[in-house]
């Protein structure tokens, strides 16, 4: 205990210290769909800063600007009046600004172009209007998790034209796929999404003038004003055409997003993308690290809580239905729910939320696992250990916890093993590890990214099931 206590001192004074060392540093976030990506990446590469790709929805990227988790990201004019503001009136910058102020925010730098959303159909049998859909009940529609609860998405559209529909949620980067295979017969659109003229969709006209206008804007906190001064070079540099055409090379030529950013900038210049060299990136050492932190760090914690919960329980037999129910009722919450539930309880996004919700998916199998070996020795030998004079905590150290101890290891196993493939999700609020890849891979439909991600955690999970296995033999077979 006194040498964990060590290794975790040094971990906050680490932290610490990279804290002030990154004080200066422009912290960028980015949405989780293309465009978002690429502009993301730009405005790191820019500002020099550090980017977390993919961080979700509007909501998230609010709750984490707010709570300085990052200071700046990509947004529309559109999505800050409707989503942010929840106002329904059509806003100028300096109108939108005046509103922003008070909430410690400001949009600024306009990128010169407008992406607005959009309802898409093959083109050989597509309407002309979204008028024409108001009594159409047979389409099969897939629209973007976001557009389906967004005021300026799906709950507006429908009561504006008054529509039928009965949409399901799909990943917008997987819905352009299904509509190619004639899975889909609509789907919402981004109006510069590369896609769009590659597989012939035809875009509704938005005939009652639903949708606001979407001008590409920075959105950041008034106290990080100064840190983006170097983003200001960016103001009015793309237009639509540059915009679909940077999009294009991420999705149709799979370059990876970072040298999208470079190539525009004159940095870099395109290079082929196989499945190995994705795996092999020059990123692979920094997600390993991650991933590990996250399933170990968290797993630590758990190990540390969770045998003296399960001591109490198999002790107190009072105690014992309600602590395994309180440690069940965790692995309930859906991971993406929990991720983002933490996020404004803790007001940060990336690891912290991240290692908690860890931390409370591997407290069960540890728990009941101690629970059970402990509950599964036999009353003759405790009583035996009584017997010569051992007191109860004697008894529980020499005899209770040495029979039970293959079943405890055997919780803190599946635990570890668990929190490999949980750790993914937590790429969605910043957190890292092989889960970014697959986020990317996802939202580019691109199966080598996704691969390079899902590879490497699978890979990893093995190691880690075989290296318990190797320390469960080696050290009980030397009891």
């Amino acid at each position: 205990m006194r040498r964990l206590a060590v290794v975790l001192a040094l971990a906050v004074v680490s932290t610490a210290c990279c804290g002030v060392a990154a004080a200066d540093t422009v912290k960028v976030g980015s949405k989780r769909f293309t465009e978002s990506y690429i502009l993301g990446e730009l405005l790191a590469q820019v500002a020099r800063g550090e980017h977390r790709p993919g961080l979700g929805n509007t909501a998230i990227l609010y709750e984490a600007l707010r709570a300085g988790a990052i200071d700046v990201y990509p947004e529309y004019t559109g999505t800050i009046a409707r989503e942010i503001l929840k106002t329904e009136d059509r806003l100028d910058l300096a109108g939108m600004n005046a509103r922003l102020r008070p909430l410690g925010l400001e949009a600024g730098v306009p990128l010169g172009f407008s992406n607005s959303y959009g309802l898409g159909m093959p083109r050989a049998k597509a309407s002309k209007r979204i008028s024409d859909l108001r009594d159409r009940r047979d389409l099969r529609v897939g629209f973007s998790h976001e557009f389906l609860g967004r005021r300026d998405g799906w709950p507006g559209l429908r009561d504006t034209y008054g529509l039928k529909l009965s949409p399901r949620g799909l990943d917008h980067g997987l819905a352009y796929e299904a509509l190619k295979a004639g899975e889909l017969d609509l789907m919402d659109v981004y109006t510069t999404d590369a896609k769009i003229e590659r597989y012939d969709i035809a875009v509704l006209q938005d005939d009652k003038g639903f949708f606001p206008s979407y001008e590409a804007v920075l959105l950041y906190r008034l106290d990080a004003a100064r840190k983006i001064e170097p983003l200001r070079k960016l103001e009015k540099s793309l237009d639509e055409s540059t915009m679909i055409r940077l999009n294009a090379r991420a999705e149709i030529d799979k370059m990876p997003f970072q040298q999208v950013a470079a190539e525009f900038l004159g940095e870099e210049k395109k290079r082929s993308r196989t499945l190995w060299s994705a795996i092999a990136a020059p990123d692979f050492g920094r997600l390993l690290l991650e991933h590990l932190w996250l399933v170990f760090g968290s797993l630590v914690a758990a190990t540390v809580i969770g045998i003296p919960l399960g001591m109490v329980a198999a002790r107190y037999g009072w105690l014992e239905h309600p602590v395994l129910i309180l440690t069940g009722i965790v692995q309930t919450i859906p991971s993406l729910a929990l991720l983002a539930f933490l996020i404004p309880i803790t007001g940060m996004i990336g690891v912290w939320p991240a290692l908690i919700a860890l931390f409370l998916y591997a407290l069960l199998p540890i728990t009941r696992n101690t629970h059970a070996g402990l509950l599964g020795v036999p009353v003759g030998l405790k009583q035996a250990g009584t017997a010569i004079g051992l007191d109860r905590r004697q008894v529980l150290r020499l005899v209770e916890v040495p029979i039970a101890l293959p079943t405890i290891m055997a919780g803190i196993k599946t635990s570890a093993v668990i929190n490999v493939g949980t750790a993914t999700i937590a790429a969605f609020i910043g957190a890292g590890g092989f889960g970014e890849r697959i986020s990317q891979g996802l939202a580019l439909n691109d199966h080598n990214v996704l691969l390079a991600g899902a590879l490497p955690a699978a890979a990893l999970a093995l190691l880690v099931h075989g290296a318990f296995e190797m320390v469960e033999r080696t050290f009980l077979s030397h009891r």
